[in-house]
């Protein structure tokens, strides 16, 4: 039994949670056990291939300039030690 609300005094409701008014429509709602979900499933193995292709797909745009980079390092090295060495130091005051 209750009342309340504009209701006529000892009418039944309804059961627990269904107090007698219109269900309500649109709302939907989903849930799954805790001990279902798994959050990171796949990870490791989308991270990885996903890696991979975005790796092949710029691989033409950064290797190039890098390589340049480094034999123009190397270059550079063996020229600085070869002007700071002994033959490398006649050679230029034999220019100035």
């Amino acid at each position: 039994m209750g009342g309340g609300g504009g209701k006529v005094p000892g009418v039944y409701m309804g059961w627990w949670g269904s107090i007698g008014s219109q269900p309500q429509k649109g709302v939907i709602s989903y849930s799954m056990s805790a001990n279902r979900q798994r959050p990171l499933a796949g990870t490791l193995h989308a991270a990885f291939f996903n890696t991979f292709r975005r790796v092949r797909g710029q691989i033409l745009y950064v290797a190039p300039p890098l390589v340049a980079a480094y034999y123009g390092m190397s270059w550079a090295i063996e020229r600085n030690h070869y002007l700071n060495s002994k033959p490398g130091r006649a050679e230029a005051s034999d220019e100035e």
